[in-house]
């Protein structure tokens, strides 16, 4: 092995530090340095397009996908933001005036529910209206001071929020004017043969376009689907709980059911016989096929990952970096199995 001299392993030390140090000082804007490096990558091809319709000028052409990029994602996000707030804004009126009475809801539950089930409930003491307040009233406490927290910060939450929105607003430009000759850089800096880095690299950029397309257009089209059948049913809400839905599907396999399961299981038990077998059948034969087939098609088909693996992935990657993991899991379970498959195929390794 190469024996690196004083000067050159001081040199890398002070290598690792400094960029220690740069990665500490970026850490506060983590969030906006992802998703402009993800929509960089994702939109990359659009602004290629556009390069070369402006006569190959990176600033005209990073500007309009800029642009684009604010009409096509920014401002539904926007919009739906503010009628989600509009419509949860409405339920709590309506829950604060008396026409959404929960109470009276888990009276017709517990009537309509079958024996067995009743006689479970009754065991945990979840039947008697007044007990059952009475455990509701020390956790509604706890949610109060919550909301409260959450009041105060308010106005400072929304502020950081336009704060890192604007950032990675700003970084997304100069990624898209100057990501050539950046990613040629790091390519370069990476001490790695070109026939382990090619690979690699590809498998980073296809992973990333794939999973962030795939899994925002499954989670559009199931929340869609489950707010639309929603309002058919004249379920409260249903902007609302088709928001929660999407982001619900994120979750591979049994995201949007955890929404719409319920409230069919509720819908049964207490009389709307046609409505609660509509949402099941709706849920399963639509929202649930959604998943299954435009999934594996979008994401596991570029990706080369297995369903499960996907699956696996994306849930431990969101268990640990919340939303952002479900780009972040997929990219590390590629990386792994391409990392795996060059090491098991160089003969170098292995004395051949």
């Amino acid at each position: 092995m190469k024996q690196f001299t004083l000067p050159q392993t001081s040199f890398l030390l002070l290598l690792a530090l400094v960029t220690i140090a740069f990665g500490w000082i970026l850490l506060p804007f983590g969030g906006a340095v992802f998703w402009g490096v993800v929509f960089a990558i994702v939109f990359a091809p659009l602004h290629y397009r556009l390069l070369q319709v402006t006569g190959n000028k990176p600033n005209a052409s990073a500007l309009i996908s800029l642009l684009l990029i604010i009409l096509m994602v920014i401002l539904p996000v926007t919009m739906i933001a503010a009628s989600l707030v509009d419509q949860a804004a409405g339920i709590y009126a309506m829950i604060e005036s008396g026409q959404i009475d929960f109470g009276r809801m888990f009276q017709r539950a517990i009537a309509g529910m079958p024996g067995w089930a009743s006689s479970v409930l009754e065991r945990f003491e979840l039947t008697n209206l007044a007990t059952l307040e009475r455990k509701l009233t020390a956790g509604a406490a706890q949610i109060s001071q919550g909301v409260a927290r959450y009041a105060i910060n308010f106005g400072r939450d929304a502020f950081d929020f336009l704060v890192s929105v604007t950032v990675m607003l700003y970084l997304l430009f100069f990624l898209f004017r100057d990501g050539q000759t950046l990613s040629s850089r790091i390519r370069r800096a990476i001490p790695l043969s070109e026939r382990y880095k090619a690979p690699l690299f590809e498998n980073f950029l296809t992973v990333i376009r794939a999973t962030v397309k795939g899994n925002i257009l499954v989670a559009l089209t199931q929340g869609a689907l489950g707010g639309l059948i929603f309002w058919f049913l004249d379920v409260p809400g249903p902007l609302l709980w088709g928001v929660v839905m999407a982001f619900l599907s994120l979750l591979p396999a049994i995201g949007a059911a955890i929404i719409w399961g319920p409230v069919a299981i509720y819908l049964l038990i207490t009389g709307s016989i046609w409505q609660g077998v509509v949402l099941i059948v709706f849920g399963v034969l639509v929202i649930g096929l959604v998943d299954n087939l435009l999934r594996p098609v979008l994401v596991g088909k570029d990706t080369k990952l297995p369903d499960y693996i996907v699956l696996l992935s994306t849930i431990g990657g969101m268990a640990l970096f919340g939303l952002n993991g479900f780009v972040i899991g997929p990219v590390v379970a590629a990386l792994f199995i391409s990392t795996w498959a060059l090491f098991a195929d160089a003969g170098e390794f292995h004395g051949n």
